[in-house]
């Protein structure tokens, strides 16, 4: 139960962080609940889709060689990941009435990330100790919602090009919402596979780089936000 809780205080935490960076209109609380049950749930449809494109991917290749970690960690892990959590915000929030700021697709989609990475945060520290809780809540659950951050503005462009009726700009928008965070997902992710000693010091150096950055992009995209217009 202890370890439980620790799993999910740093999601919580988050959730509750880039709630009150939204200036303007706050969102409504049992939407955002709503999302963050979606990103739980998108949980289960990556596992699923994970295990299938791993198993493909061994046919071809074995598990020791560098294309398969690069192929299995930007394809079968962050693709997959982040095509979900952004389902899983389309679903719960792109027609609610409560979606018209363009910082309100950042909100929903660190939501969904962080929903997300709870209960992938719970199955990792159930099989783990303190350190892996520490751990992940330094790493990995940021991670996540950085992210939902690169996301949400690419969601965000999307809406509002469906709102000014430009289908093909909606189109490559929510594809890029998946596809740019695929791209941090997957460097973090691959940093971590390969067994180098350089590759820890990038690492760290990616992991800090990218921090500043989405703590500053969070602030900045706060401080501009303005009512979405067709």
């Amino acid at each position: 139960m202890f370890l439980t809780g620790l799993a999910l205080l740093p999601a919580i935490a988050l959730v509750v962080w880039i709630y009150r960076q939204d200036k303007v209109e706050k969102e409504p609380g049992g939407l955002l609940w709503k999302i963050f049950l979606f990103g739980v749930l998108s949980v289960i449809p990556a596992m699923i889709l994970e295990i299938i494109l791993d198993e493909v991917f061994l046919v071809f290749m074995d598990a020791d060689t560098l294309c398969y970690v690069i192929l299995d960690n930007f394809i079968g892990v962050a693709l997959i990941e982040e095509l979900c959590k952004m389902q899983a915000a389309k679903w719960a929030a792109w027609k609610h009435p409560a979606f018209n700021y363009k910082f309100d697709a950042i909100v929903y989609c660190v939501t969904s990330a962080l929903g997300f990475a709870a209960i992938e945060n719970i199955l990792y520290c159930l099989g783990g100790d303190i350190g892996t809780a520490v751990t992940r809540a330094l790493l990995s659950v940021p991670s996540h919602a950085i992210d939902g951050v690169i996301m949400g503005y690419f969601f965000g462009v999307a809406k509002e090009a469906e709102l000014a009726g430009d289908k093909k700009r909606r189109k490559r928008y929510l594809k890029l919402s998946v596809f740019m965070p695929m791209i941090e997902h997957g460097i973090y992710d691959s940093a971590l596979s390969l067994d180098a000693d350089w590759i820890f010091v990038f690492f760290f150096l990616f992991v800090i780089v990218v921090d500043v950055w989405a703590y500053k992009f969070v602030k900045k995209q706060s401080g501009q936000d303005r009512e979405l217009s067709a």
